[in-house]
């Protein structure tokens, strides 16, 4: 069972439900891949790496696999703050991988044709059972996303929160999308990592919850029938967080842009912010059908930002830019309330002006035909904070 989150540094001694009186936070996670620097495959490096940094900053850690690292920024009041913990901690990460003769690729996918078996942590009792339980599921351990905590929430405003959050989660995944190749390949998706990772049985979209006594149920449902392990295995999209006392976004991809990364931030602050004003007001939310906004989800996941979507509300086919522009019009009162209008604004217009990471990885890739002018264009970006 979920229980309530504890504080995390930065918040400790205060009281985690959120009133509604006081500024929300703001933490980011982000997962990042390890290439070697001349072939660009994959290098199992990550505790070597970690290892060479772990008494520096606490706040970067092992992922699932030893090709992977992650930052966890410290709990931030500001976007401005947001920025520049990110890009410190990925300055931190990439010297580090230089130093072991890898590159920090800031990348959903290796892109190339992936090593098989991955290099899991089986020292790790859990890892050895999941793996054990899950076989091949676990090859899509790889993939990378962001994901953006908001507090402080109790359990019960998170859960009344996600329900008016979940209809914007595949405009969050086409703002995000970067991961057109995946295993050597153009997939013909935007971001293939939202679909890789839908297929554990754990993850997707949430349910909506009737109650928090439903959500609890439905997480029991998750390790009763077998489908987790336990409850850092529950992979929705959002979920209240298992760890701290936040509600999780966790739909994005990852992506090397900064400033990509603080504009997710700050929608999703917004989207919580939103919807806490409507609770309060006893705003009634529009019904959404679950079978649109899983067809929204795959639609996202497909087109990207540059193709179209589907409204969350109607499932009438629509610009994915048009679906962007409409959350930020929702969202703009919430976002001048914080300060973040205008950065907001101005993230979105250059996104939508050069496009997506998964356009910029296809652009790259048509030049000459070539993965490895992915990879280095990826890594260049990853270092360029």
């Amino acid at each position: 069972m979920i229980e309530p989150g504890k504080s995390t540094s930065g918040t400790s001694g205060t009281d985690p439900r959120h009133t509604g009186t006081g500024p929300l936070t703001l933490g980011v996670e982000e997962e990042f891949l390890l290439v070697d620097a001349h072939t660009w495959r994959l290098v199992p490096v990550a505790p070597e790496v970690l290892s060479s940094v772990g008494g520096i900053r606490p706040e970067l850690h092992a992922e699932g696999t030893r090709y992977q690292v992650e930052i966890a920024t410290p709990v931030v009041g500001t976007a401005e703050q947001l920025r520049g913990e990110l890009a410190g901690l990925r300055r931190i990460l990439t010297k580090a991988a230089r130093e072991h003769g890898c590159r920090l690729l800031a990348s959903p996918s290796p892109v190339l044709a992936r090593q098989l078996p991955l290099a899991l942590n089986h020292d790790e009792p859990r890892q050895r059972e999941q793996f054990r339980r899950f076989g091949a599921l676990t090859d899509n351990l790889i993939g990378c996303g962001r994901h953006i905590h908001v507090g402080t929430l109790d359990t019960d405003t998170a859960v009344a929160v996600a329900n008016r959050v979940r209809p914007w989660l595949p405009t969050l995944i086409a703002l995000g999308a970067n991961s057109p190749f995946w295993d050597g390949r153009d997939t013909g998706h935007a971001s293939w990592r939202a679909l890789a990772w839908g297929s554990w049985p754990s993850a997707g979209l949430p349910p909506h919850f009737t109650s928090t006594a439903h959500y609890r149920h439905s997480v029991e449902m998750l390790l009763s029938s077998g489908a987790a392990l336990d409850t850092k295995m529950v992979y929705w999209d959002l979920r209240p967080s298992g760890t701290w006392p936040t509600l999780e976004i966790r739909a994005p991809d990852m992506s090397p842009d900064l400033d990509a990364a603080v504009l997710q931030a700050t929608l999703g602050r917004a989207l919580v912010a939103t919807s806490l004003r409507e609770i309060a007001t006893d705003t009634p939310a529009p019904a959404v059908h679950d079978d649109i906004l899983r067809l929204a989800r795959w639609r996202a996941a497909h087109d990207g930002l540059e193709g179209c979507g589907l409204d969350p509300y109607t499932g009438a086919e629509v610009p994915a830019a048009d679906l962007a522009h409409a959350l930020l019009d929702r969202l703009a009162p919430a976002l001048a309330a914080s300060g973040d209008l205008d950065h907001t604004a101005d993230a979105l217009s250059a996104l939508l002006h050069e496009g997506s990471g998964a356009q910029r990885q296809r652009v790259v890739y048509a030049r000459r035909g070539r993965l490895s002018d992915v990879l280095h264009h990826l890594a260049d970006a990853t270092e360029a904070v």
